[in-house]
């Protein structure tokens, strides 16, 4: 039975049809399926990430009628990929392995009916079940992943549990779901990790690209470079999107803020091109904490972030099937 929203009241992401991951004919039709992940109970400093999947699903001031045509692509992802919301997973706070576990199953489910998982973070906790979910669908060890944070999320551990907010990259490459010569992570910067974890990311051939190296050389540069990493041998891609990536004076409603980040549309042009041009298993978009939001602008940018992937997925899909499809950097009315 479908659980719907676990907090607050139920409504489907911009109004998309609900299905049930328990009816398998419900999602039968859809290229995405959005999942909720209502969970902070890996967070380590201010809580609250688990209305997170209920603000993504209503923040919007546009009818909540499934219908979201991308002026850039000219297309409408909702319409194109039949997009399909089946709520919330149950994922109670102090239970993280259960949490965890369910999750996993989901995004299995999902990802073996051909869909692309597309999770409503919760805590960055959830990356870890998100990108087992797919590896076990596309395969061990053959899923890259595409990390947009401003922390590593690396440690080996945090407050003496290897599951929280701050390992899940840790514990994809010790499992092998992920290997760690095909981890990219963009937008690092602050006073964390400490040498040591440093030290172990780098025996394991991981590519972070700090702001001041995106800053020097360029956003684009770096993810044209990333994107060749990310394609070597390996079949499919998993993109994880952590608010925080974004200064915190656009996305203040996080639960560890850090200053100097990306633009908010920095991030969004990122994370459309990344749906453009790489094999997407998947997506998660995390950390975003509403008790802390002012005016809901991170809560804005999280719902564009959503629509932005679904957007770049569904135009790369109509391409690949021959269709004509727009040039975004074309003027508008000449495409």
């Amino acid at each position: 039975m479908r659980l719907g929203n676990m907090y607050g009241p139920d409504a489907t992401f911009a109004g998309v049809p609900a299905a049930d991951l328990e009816d398998p004919a419900s999602f039968a039709g859809a290229q995405a399926v959005i999942i909720g992940a209502p969970f902070d109970g890996g967070t380590s400093h201010r809580s609250g990430c688990r209305f997170g999947p209920q603000a993504i699903r209503f923040t919007d001031y546009l009818p909540h009628d499934g219908m979201r045509p991308s002026l850039a692509l000219g297309i409408d992802p909702l319409i194109e990929l039949g997009v399909v919301d089946v709520g919330d997973v149950e994922m109670p706070s102090g239970a993280t392995d259960l949490s965890c576990a369910r999750l996993e199953a989901a995004v299995e489910t999902v990802a073996r009916s051909g869909a692309i998982p597309v999770v409503l973070g919760g805590d960055h906790t959830i990356a870890y079940p998100d990108a087992t979910g797919c590896a076990r669908h596309v395969g061990w060890g053959r899923v890259s992943m595409i990390h947009f944070d401003a922390h590593a999320d690396t440690a080996q551990e945090q407050f003496g549990l290897l599951v929280g907010h701050g390992t899940p990259m840790r514990r994809l490459i010790e499992s092998g779901a992920v290997r760690g010569d095909r981890f990219l992570q963009v937008g690092l910067r602050g006073y964390w990790p400490d040498p040591g974890t440093l030290d172990w990311m780098a025996t394991q051939g991981m590519r972070s690209y700090e702001m001041t190296e995106v800053v020097t050389r360029g956003l684009d540069t770096c993810l044209t470079e990333a994107f060749a990493i990310a394609l070597d041998d390996c079949d499919a891609v998993f993109l994880s999107v952590d608010v925080d990536v974004v200064d915190p004076g656009s996305a203040p409603a996080t639960g560890t803020p850090e200053p100097g980040g990306l633009s908010a549309r920095e991030l969004l042009d990122a994370v459309r091109r990344v749906a453009m041009e790489l094999p997407l298993c998947g997506v998660d978009v995390v950390e975003l904490s509403p008790p802390f939001d002012h005016a809901e602008v991170t809560a804005y940018l999280s719902n564009r972030i959503v629509l932005e992937a679904l957007s770049g997925i569904a135009w790369r899909k109509a391409r690949e099937a021959g269709r004509p499809v727009r040039d975004p950097t074309s003027p508008l009315l000449d495409r």
